[in-house]
């Protein structure tokens, strides 16, 4: 039975792309057979960070739509045996995505032997994230550690908790909180919420913290998901926080700031 797990958020650009393809990547890395569908019908960016863009003849669209088959829009991710990406559409509408199409794609995914079903939503609750929220059975809540993400992600738990297919049907679906762009420097000056802060507003089991990071941002113009980067601050984070939701159990990393040494603190002008 396939897992689907949707990575969401309430607020663009708190790196919900990002993070799904660090997710699956770390999920095939882990052996398991992972597909990874994008949600944002119009833009699409998946492909982009996955570096696949210029395989893509078929799309999520072309198969709800009986244009293409499941495995004729599947890309195989060259890097990782386990790892195929559904591209989402760059011209057709939202509207495209309907309950029953895509719960026939998952179904089909299931079948074709697929344990993990990451689903890239958009930001909101617009079709395509409403569609993404509908078939989750687990949810990684992706939020910036400031007060209007947060409050966003707030609203998205509410929309799971009411409107998912497992909510629905009396069950619930299993929430996850991953930060990301943390300077913990930055929240010692007040600038930014601390995790815990971020823990205590929105009552979810945290999975994982990522630091703000010059390889998120390479790695994303190279095409190459970050948690593939190991020497990275990032890729570690990301590594870690896939492993606690696989049921390990790792200390948190990159939460402190980095201790200066004498040479370093002396030119920055530190006492």
């Amino acid at each position: 039975m396939a897992i689907v797990v949707t990575v969401t958020s309430g607020k663009g650009g708190v790196g919900k792309t990002t993070s799904s393809a660090a997710i699956a990547a770390g999920l095939a890395q882990a052996g398991h057979r992972t597909a990874v569908i994008d949600f944002d019908v119009g833009l699409r960016n998946l492909d982009l960070v996955m570096g696949v863009e210029r395989r893509v003849v078929f799309d999520f669209v072309s198969v709800i739509s009986g244009e293409a088959s499941l495995n004729q829009a599947l890309i195989q991710d060259k890097r990782l045996e386990q790892l195929s990406i559904l591209a989402a559409s760059q011209t057709k509408d939202k509207d495209a995505l309907t309950e029953d199409g895509v719960g026939q794609v998952i179904k089909q995914l299931a079948d074709m032997g697929f344990e993990y079903i990451i689903c890239d939503s958009p930001a909101g609750i617009e079709r395509g994230a409403t569609m993404a929220l509908h078939f989750a059975d687990h949810a990684v809540i992706v939020t910036n550690p400031e007060v209007s993400s947060v409050r966003d992600s707030d609203r998205i738990l509410g929309i799971l908790q009411s409107k998912s297919k497992r909510a629905k049907e009396g069950g619930k679906v299993y929430e996850h909180l991953l930060i990301t762009r943390y300077d913990p420097v930055r929240v010692d000056y007040g600038e930014m919420l601390s995790k815990e802060d971020v823990c205590d507003i929105l009552a979810v089991k945290l999975m994982g913290v990522i630091p703000e990071s010059k390889a998120v941002l390479k790695a994303s113009n190279t095409g190459f998901p970050v948690i593939l980067d190991t020497e990275s601050d990032a890729g570690m984070a990301y590594s870690d926080a896939v492993a606690r939701f696989l049921g390990e159990d790792r200390p948190l990393r990159f939460v402190t700031p980095k201790k200066q040494g004498l040479l370093s603190r002396f030119l920055s002008g530190g006492d």
